[in-house]
């Protein structure tokens, strides 16, 4: 929906889009200064559009325009697990503009501000791309630092901080009594290429890219952790001060030079637009010979005089501005297309390339998403195409230089049996992705599929969490989840048998003794008892989840009942057919990805043998109880904040309210929390009430 097109609307409109563009950059501001490592979903294009619109919907309706808006903010919010730090002068954001347009704008303040006399010097540095940081000194003794956070609190990081060699702990008799030197901690190109060599010698996951393991090394809880790390930091602005230490941002920078903060040798001082622009050039060529990431350049009005005078608007300082690069590109050959199989199951094409350097990172492989994508773009074997690294993270193969293409080259047919276990692949009617009905036996899936079977919401077998099941699937003694049920027939003990296997009883494992391994049989023997609904949930079929494993079990009540009523639907003109597709919260997708697990006879296999070993229990339908949401359609979407999505649902079903995991017609009420997406917009096409988190707990609290 265009910002033209808004105008034309009414303010409920207005309010709906604003309410989605504000929670989906939370979300993705989420990702990137809280998840660890970061994450990024989208391009800083299709964030700074989603930015820039929500600024424009605020303009036009100012009524609209609130303090815990993105465009008020900065960044992210404390983690759990940190202590808050609020920043005495906040850490603004800086916009997104070119010089030229900046110095245009300055010179219009200037007019304003009638002084003929007044020069627009800039100081321009390269944008580097690390994590923000504050570094507080008083009586010129380091007291504390903190991360960025939302601007206006971040995470107390001091301990981390003080093992970064370039930051000094106390600073000369010529600094400021008080002072927040701020700056940017980033890992060095070379380190992190020897980092991610380290980490992968000793079995750990490398991080993805150098700002990724700067920030995953600073937000550690363990000190000890990020003293380990190869830091560094770049000094380029300060907070609260005590007394000014310079009269323009060139001389400040020197003066934190002498101080011992390291200053980025690149910044320059210049005097015009042309001399911007070609700073800016020549930072684009030589960005991927630096030993540093940068995504952009930063322009500064050098006079701090004149810094102070033209202030700030909003969150964001008039007298500086950013100039982001467009992403990089390179050309390199196309030589295979394989299939990948995720965790879900998913068959995705992936390009195999001949290794290009993109941003101080050798690409070699690259995603081309799913079957639409290569068929649409036309990708094959030989070609030559052109790849850029998407947000200056994610490999991405653009386009094919088709003058280049080898005249005997064939288009990609791609396979419909699984390459990882040779079983069925099936694609959806809408759907993009096709997908390995193997489900259970799939070798690509079966370690993702063991962590999802013994999690909370499963089996929850105490002392079997991911770091166990991984060690157990990497020693090769639990491929399959019956084989968890095995573990103590296998591993106890030494009998006649077990002395002419290749295993040694698990309590003679390094970590492991005779009460931990006495511990874990005693818990797996536990959890041979498991709910009907449980069971189901367990066993990771694609879209059951565990509203809709409820769903089933409401429904079919035993598990008998609900074996004997997939296997049967499998014929399409069944009746068990047409009772599955009308439960209502049972669409067609979920009743077709039922029937594909069902088919495969490696699933049929697996659950006969777990038949052996548990006792599924019936399905108990939960007490009715009289509120204002009884019997009422609820449907979540989005991340909430005052509770879990699981806690949200359990208490919307505790009062009676039945909750459905997709928006339909008799969908009563919608329930829209942060970065909501398609099922919020469905709600709004259908006219389906929807209320925000605060709404929602506002309705369920009425006496």
């Amino acid at each position: 929906m265009s910002v033209a097109h808004i105008n034309e609307l009414d303010i409920n409109i207005a309010k709906s889009r604003i309410q989605y563009l504000r929670e989906t950059i939370r979300h993705h501001n989420q990702l990137y200064y809280e998840m660890l490592p970061p994450r990024i979903e989208i391009s800083d294009a299709e964030f700074d559009a989603l930015f820039a619109e929500l600024k424009n919907l605020e303009y036009q309706f100012p009524e609209l325009l609130s303090s815990d808006s993105p465009t008020q903010l900065v960044g992210g919010t404390v983690a759990d697990g940190f202590k808050k730090v609020r920043h005495k002068v906040p850490m603004l954001s800086i916009s997104n503009k070119t010089a030229d347009k900046m110095i245009s704008e300055i010179r219009s303040i200037i007019n304003e501000l009638k002084d003929e006399s007044i020069s627009v010097p800039i100081v321009a540095e390269p944008k580097i791309d690390g994590l923000s940081c504050s570094i507080r000194y008083e009586n010129r003794q380091l007291i504390h630092a903190a991360t960025r956070g939302d601007g206006q609190e971040g995470e107390d990081i001091t301990e981390n901080v003080k093992s970064i060699g370039d930051i000094p702990h106390t600073l000369p008799e010529d600094a400021p009594q008080i002072i927040d030197i701020r700056g940017e901690i980033y890992m060095a190109t070379s380190d992190f290429e020897q980092f991610v060599a380290r980490q992968i010698s000793i079995g750990e996951k490398a991080p993805e890219n150098p700002r990724n393991a700067a920030a995953g090394s600073v937000r550690q809880l363990n000190p000890a952790v990020t003293a380990s790390r190869p830091l560094s930091f770049f000094a380029y602005t300060w907070g609260e001060v005590s007394q000014m230490f310079a009269e323009t941002q060139w001389d400040a920078l020197q003066k934190l030079k002498g101080w011992g903060f390291k200053i980025c040798d690149d910044i320059r001082r210049l005097n015009s637009n042309q001399e911007c622009d070609s700073y800016f050039e020549e930072m684009q060529q030589r960005r991927d010979h630096l030993d540093f990431m940068i995504d952009g350049i930063v322009y500064k009005l050098d006079s701090l005089d004149l810094q102070r005078r033209v202030n700030q608007i909003g969150n964001a300082p008039r007298w500086a501005a950013a100039r982001k690069f467009p992403p990089m590109r390179r050309e390199t050959t196309l030589r295979n297309i394989t299939i990948s199989v995720g965790r879900t199951g998913a068959l995705t094409p992936v390009a195999e390339l001949e290794p290009v350097r993109l941003l101080g990172t050798t690409v070699s492989n690259a995603t081309l998403h799913n079957q639409d994508e290569v068929v649409c773009k036309d990708f094959r074997a030989g070609d030559t195409v052109v790849v850029q690294r998407a947000g200056d993270v994610i490999p991405q193969v653009v386009s094919v230089i088709l003058k280049k293409r080898p005249f005997n080259s064939l288009p990609f047919q791609f396979p419909e049996t699984c390459p990882a276990c040779g079983s069925k692949a099936v694609r959806e009617e809408r759907q993009a992705v096709w997908k390995c009905t193997g489900g259970l036996s799939c070798p690509a899936q079966a370690l993702e599929r063991l962590k999802h079977f013994v999690s909370r919401d499963a089996f929850n077998i105490e002392g079997l969490g991911e770091k166990n099941i991984e060690l157990f699937f990497r020693k090769g003694v639990v491929k399959s989840p019956v084989d968890i049920f095995r573990l103590e027939d296998f591993l106890s003990p030494p009998t006649l048998w077990q002395q002419a296997s290749e295993y040694i009883p698990l309590q003679e494992w390094d970590g492991w003794g005779e009460l931990s391994a006495a511990n874990l049989f005693k818990a797996i023997r536990l959890r041979r008892r498991i709910r009907v609904e449980r069971f189901i949930y367990a066993l990771g079929i694609s879209q059951v989840g565990e509203i809709t494993a409820r769903l089933l079990a409401d429904n079919y009540m035993t598990y008998s009942n609900w074996q004997n009523a997939m296997l049967a639907a499998r014929e399409r003109s069944s009746d068990e057919y047409a009772q599955l597709v009308t439960i209502d919260g049972i669409s067609n997708v979920i009743a077709e990805e039922l029937i594909s697990f069902f088919s495969e006879s490696h699933n049929l296999d697996v659950l006969k043998s777990l038949n052996n070993y548990l006792l599924i229990e019936d399905y108990i339908k939960p007490v009715q109880v009289d509120s204002v949401i009884s019997g009422k359609v609820v449907v979540f979407t989005g991340e909430l904040s005052k509770r879990s999505r699981k806690g949200a649902k359990i208490e919307a079903e505790k009062l009676g309210a039945k909750v459905a995991s997709d928006v339909s017609a008799k969908t009563d009420l919608v329930i829209a929390g942060a970065a909501a997406g398609t099922k919020l917009r469905k709600a709004q096409e259908l006219g389906i009430t929807v209320l925000s988190e605060n709404e929602w707990e506002t309705l369920i609290n009425e006496k």
